[in-house]
């Protein structure tokens, strides 16, 4: 007699239902209990409340119109009549496509000397053999501890003496090459094989053509992280173009529309149009950039 038949229908019911229910397991193939799954997803949903909502409102209150109560209780996530009115008064009341092409020129230059600076750094203190190259990989690491405002008076002070105070150079120059931005592209090097550049170096290929025809393609991934990262700290940049600027016609986005937080504080629907101009191109540029972006991620991972 088989094992089945001495078992008893009740007991062969329950392990046929246990054999046809799905098992749900994580990446490594252990098996996750459903409270624990149900759990990570409320925690997920917890954080996304955290993150998106505030955004989510603030596009919601740009699109109330001046008869809709912002400030009701219980408050009123979907505007009743949205309106674009809000976007056109903000384009009445300051230069806001002047504001963001100033924005745009300091970005894209700050991702250009990024990417460019961070690729050539990174790839002489992974590859390239000289004396120092340890002391050098550790001043970097100290140049991310450094805050920004124990050393913002010493930069104000360098670009006035070179004459570049109240201009666009003077708000890419300190921000140029990031220390991160350089340790990233050396840890994506680093990752890569020894033997494809040795192979190149046999065939005569000198230090240029292995970091421009080699290396170089190999981390694209990382670049694209480089040049979101750029982007994103130009872009919104508040403090040193406060500083360094004092004409309002070379203004970027974020300075410009602090003249709206002063001068209609009460008109919160004014504001909120503001914030989602300056924030809507990162969330394009990162919609557009992300699959590189988390590749990215894994090139430039830090190697022990």
């Amino acid at each position: 007699m088989s094992v089945l038949e001495k078992t008893p229908p009740a007991r062969q019911r329950r392990a046929a239902t246990r054999e046809r229910q799905p098992r749900i397991t994580d990446e490594h193939g252990r098996r996750v209990r459903i409270w624990e799954l149900a759990l990570r997803y409320l925690l997920l949903l917890g954080v996304l409340a955290l993150t998106i909502g505030p955004f989510l409102w603030q596009l919601s209150t740009s699109l109330k119109g001046p008869t809709e109560d912002i400030f009701s209780s219980p408050p009123k996530f979907l505007p009743t009549e949205p309106t674009l009115h809000n976007y056109e008064r903000v384009a009445g009341t300051i230069p806001v496509w002047d504001y963001a092409l100033n924005s745009l020129k300091v970005a894209a230059a700050n991702v250009v000397t990024n990417c460019v600076g961070a690729a050539l750094a990174g790839y002489a203190l992974a590859r390239l053999r000289y004396r120092g190259r340890r002391v050098t990989t550790l001043v970097f690491i100290l140049a991310m501890l450094v805050p920004v405002e124990g050393i913002i008076i010493a930069q104000f002070t360098t670009m006035r003496e070179l004459g570049l105070n109240n201009t666009l150079v003077g708000v890419v120059l300190p921000g140029c090459v990031s220390a991160l931005n350089v340790l990233l592209m050396r840890n994506a090097f680093l990752n890569l094989p020894y033997e494809i550049e040795e192979a190149a170096y046999v065939d005569g290929a000198n230090v240029w053509q292995r970091f421009c025809r080699i290396a170089l393609p190999a981390v694209k991934g990382t670049l694209a992280v480089v040049a979101i990262f750029a982007l994103m700290g130009a872009w919104d940049d508040f403090l040193w173009p406060l500083i360094v600027l004092s004409d309002p016609s070379k203004f970027t986005l974020t300075i410009g529309l602090n003249y709206l937080h002063g001068t209609f504080a009460n008109d919160e629907r004014l504001v909120a149009a503001g914030t989602i101009i300056a924030v809507a191109p990162l969330i394009l540029l990162f919609a557009c950039l992300q699959r590189y972006f988390f590749r990215g991620v894994g090139e430039g991972a830090v190697k022990g």
